[in-house]
């Protein structure tokens, strides 16, 4: 019988690699917090010397301001915190509808970019080199003009069907909150887990047999299915409030402002011509020969990007593709120049009204180093997910 080998006792002397690592690290990181602390401390001292107030008890007073777009209810006896907490909404709603935007819009022009038809083609690499070489504060600033002067004022609004779309931007019908939607959004997550129960067990039989299933359609299908019956359940509330054309401006249903539209389409326009690249990169990555196999065993083109190149490339578009979402979440900073009001915005605002400059960039960092360090931890788990497996 073969014995174990006895384990292998650490050397903690001077010789030990692993000890003088420890200890370089240890020193490395007592000097970054010496200076941080240095550096901090002659910032307080320099602002006493010169008679200006610090920290942050001012996020308790009434922030003295309104704030024209907010997902609740905000006015100026509203203390900075919850402005802040406003700014920090607009912010995460462009972030998150823009990365799901961007991702649909750049994967479908990547793909688009190895297309049979030529004029698919052309127009695929035409958007890329266009929307990716325009500076992105220019982008936003055209649909900004767009949206404030092309189009016509309230009571010339085109409109189609309840939807009106004018110079005060997109009005939409709203429905009334009640029980029922309560239950069709418990529907829409029951639908969700069934969803992604099907797609795992329809990959297993996809590698245990090789006949394809559906994974878009069905999935969507549960998802909508279970969504109208929870709803239904719920007494099938149908009652919305619809817009109506007034005299000066459209009133009632909702709303998405000049503001609201124009960084979101500039920024999901122009971060998907990179993601584009990203995802060309990505499939061309792949052999030749999964692609050609894919066509002997009787798949479509379709089929063969869905279900054998795309899955493959992922290990490759996942980590730049990451660095798009930061980018984007990032760049969002720039609305400030065409007035909508996100973190950024408020800060500033803050700022002009208090003086209190060091603690609202502050806040501004700890906010994008947050909703940035969130994404990178997500998108982390999703590489480690769709990295192919090997032995």
């Amino acid at each position: 019988m073969s014995r174990k080998s006895p384990p292998r006792r650490k050397n903690w002397t001077w010789r030990s690699q692993a000890l003088r690592g420890l200890v370089y690290q240890f020193f490395a990181i007592g000097a970054v917090a010496l200076g941080v602390w240095w550096l901090a401390g002659n910032t307080m001292h320099n602002m006493q010397v010169r008679g200006i107030q610090s920290g942050f008890d001012f996020l308790a007073r009434p922030a003295g301001f309104d704030i024209g777009e907010s997902l609740y209810a905000f006015d100026s006896n509203h203390p900075y915190w919850q402005a802040f907490l406003v700014g920090l909404t607009n912010t995460l709603r462009v972030a998150v509808i823009g990365i799901i935007l961007t991702t649909v819009l750049g994967v479908l022009l990547g793909v688009g970019r190895f297309s049979r038809n030529a004029l698919v083609r052309g127009l695929c690499y035409a958007y890329v080199e266009f929307f990716r070489n325009v500076p992105v504060l220019l982008q936003l600033l055209m649909w900004y003009v767009f949206f404030t002067e092309a189009l016509p004022a309230a009571a010339q609004a085109w409109t189609l069907g309840p939807l009106f779309l004018s110079k005060g931007g997109l009005s939409f019908p709203i429905p009334v909150w009640e029980t029922g939607h309560l239950w069709g959004l418990y529907g829409l997550i029951a639908g969700a887990a069934l969803a992604f129960a099907y797609r795992r067990w329809a990959f297993r039989r996809f590698e245990a047999t090789g006949r394809p299933r559906s994974l878009f359609w069905v999935p969507l299908g549960l998802l909508f299915a279970m969504g109208a019956l929870g709803w239904a359940t719920g007494g099938a509330p149908a009652h919305f409030v619809v817009p109506v054309r007034g005299e000066f401006a459209i009133e009632e249903g909702g709303s998405l402002t000049p503001e609201f539209m124009a960084v979101l389409l500039g920024l999901s326009i122009y971060t998907a011509a990179f993601v584009a690249e990203v995802v060309r990169a990505g499939i061309q990555s792949v052999a030749r020969g999964q692609g050609e196999a894919a066509a002997a065993i009787g798949l479509s083109q379709t089929q063969s990007m869905r279900l054998v190149q795309l899955p493959q490339a992922l290990r490759v578009i996942i980590p730049p593709l990451t660095n798009q979402y930061l980018n984007l979440t990032k760049n969002s900073s720039l609305a400030v120049a065409i007035g909508y009001p996100d973190v950024v915005s408020i800060a500033n605002t803050a700022l002009n009204q208090t003086g209190r400059a060091v603690e609202c960039i502050a806040i501004v960092m700890l906010v994008y180093l947050t909703t940035s360090l969130a994404t990178s931890i997500f998108m982390n788990w999703y590489n480690v997910r769709a990295a192919i497996k090997e032995r």
